[in-house]
């Protein structure tokens, strides 16, 4: 076929498709999400997230179970948000061999809510004694901690607050005798720090809103001791776009980077399958006689197997890991183009052209792959097109059941983790529905796409 004729063929098809409001719709989501694969390292928070999404220290800093940010939009009492806070003072004094390092944070406190922990960290090799400090906006100080402690070159020095100090904080408020009636067990350090006191009067968590300073001195003794660099995070009570699990993960960060899996999954699955399928039905037909009777059989046995169990056991049995489910879906999607493929090829191979090339002496793998497959390319794509949310399902579906590869980000395996979790028992909707909703828009695109161009590819379906 010549460029010229090329052209022609897929600007009529262009100007149908357009005419097929589905499948535009399909085209808008595809777009988008290649979009997202495309941006993939801009749009993701985290730049570790594919490769450490079970390593439970890479997400330690953030707040676990935590609402979205934005519904704050939608509550009358505001969550304090995640938030990096910039150093306001820093300064360095020596006193003799001693050397300490005193640094300030300022943090702006606007909610009705506390942040769930303050979390101070450094690195270098060093063996200081931290003192930290709070001041807050009624003029009151909490001495939070004082303690020595060591810095190891390749393990950041990290001091939670919410977890070391609750001590210090209860004692604040036996000072104040605001601690009457209340037990130490119950109470939340950040509740404490960010909340009114008052002299004598039983304590009830009630925001104190106003600026907070927060003062860490390293006492460092050797001249050998080191810091290279201080960071102090603030853990909200909501977080980013799509909050995070109970393991502290970023949600957004995993629907993010499942984009690429499902895409590769659901593209790969239906690309080789539609391909074995349709040279498979097109050799059946031309072939015909006993070779195809005995091809026709070794199809109903595939047919009639049931994918899924398999694929269950299968994984079960080996250690899963992407590619063989990949592998093992080919095997059994193949079968789907298989019969109409077959009935096309019945009528193309009585062509005039055929019986031509024939008479001429070309070989049967000649006619098959140079005049009988072109023919059925565009009812491939079509299939494949449609294949894609088959084969996306069937991985969430394995994932849920804990049976999906380990190393690698799927949907379904955060909807497993919400599973396993308890998320809609303890209302973390945000875990179950940005996950779900990926995976019916993705299906949704390639089946308003797969299905506008078997409509105009298959004649019978125009009328429809």
């Amino acid at each position: 076929m010549r460029i010229g004729d090329m052209k022609s063929s897929f600007n009529e098809f262009w100007q149908e498709f357009r005419r097929v409001k589905s499948g535009m719709i399909g085209l808008v989501f595809l777009g988008l999400f290649l979009m997202v694969l495309f941006f993939e390292p801009l749009l993701l928070p985290f730049e570790g997230a594919n490769q450490r999404w079970k390593d439970i220290t890479y997400w330690e800093d953030n707040p676990a179970s935590a609402a979205p940010q934005w519904t704050n939009l939608f509550s009358s009492k505001k969550s304090a948000v995640s938030i990096a806070l910039e150093s306001a003072k820093k300064e360095e004094k020596n006193a003799g061999p001693i050397r300490i390092i005193e640094e300030t944070f300022v943090y702006d406190f606007q909610y009705d809510v506390a942040p769930s922990d303050i979390i101070f960290r450094a690195s270098g090799k060093a063996n200081p004694t931290a003192i930290i400090s709070i001041e807050r906006p009624d003029g009151r100080k909490i001495d939070l901690l004082r303690k020595p402690l060591e810095v190891t070159e390749g393990n950041d020095l990290r001091i939670a607050i919410d977890k070391t100090s609750l001590n210090e904080a209860y004692n604040f408020l036996k000072g104040l005798d605001a601690a009457t009636g209340l037990s130490k067990q119950t109470m939340k350090t950040t509740d404490i720090i960010f909340s009114k006191v008052e002299d004598s009067v039983p304590f009830k968590p009630e925001a104190l809103k106003g600026e907070y300073r927060i003062m860490v001195s390293l006492i460092l003794q050797k001249e050998t001791d080191l810091i290279d660099s201080t960071e102090m995070k603030i853990a909200g009570r909501v977080h980013g776009i799509l909050g995070t699990d109970n393991s502290k993960r970023d949600i957004w960060s995993g629907v993010i980077a499942g984009v690429k899996w499902a895409m590769l999954i659901g593209l790969l699955t239906a690309l080789i399958s539609v391909s074995i399928g349709v040279i498979y039905g097109v050799m059946s037909a031309y072939l015909g006689g006993w070779k195809d009777s005995l091809m026709q059989r070794i199809f109903e046995i595939f047919i009639s197997v049931p994918m899924l169990p398999v694929l269950i056991v299968m994984s079960a049995v080996f250690k899963p890991n992407i590619w063989m489910i990949i592998a093992i879906m080919c095997i059994f999607y193949w079968v789907g183009p298989v019969k109409t493929v077959r009935s096309m090829g019945l009528q193309i191979k009585e062509e005039t052209y055929i019986e031509a090339s024939r008479a001429l002496g070309a070989s049967n793998t000649r006619i098959i792959f140079k005049h009988m497959v072109p023919l059925l390319i565009p009812y491939a794509f079509a299939s494949m097109a449609l294949n894609v949310p088959g084969a996306i399902v069937v991985e969430a579906t394995l994932s849920l059941l804990g049976l999906g590869d380990p190393n690698i980000v799927t949907w379904g395996q955060i909807l497993q983790d919400a599973h396993n979790g308890g998320a809609m028992l303890s209302g973390m909707w945000w875990w179950v529905v940005p996950p779900g909703l990926a995976i019916a828009f993705m299906g949704m695109t390639f089946a308003f796409v797969g299905f506008a161009m078997d409509k105009i590819l298959n004649p019978k379906l125009k009328t429809r």
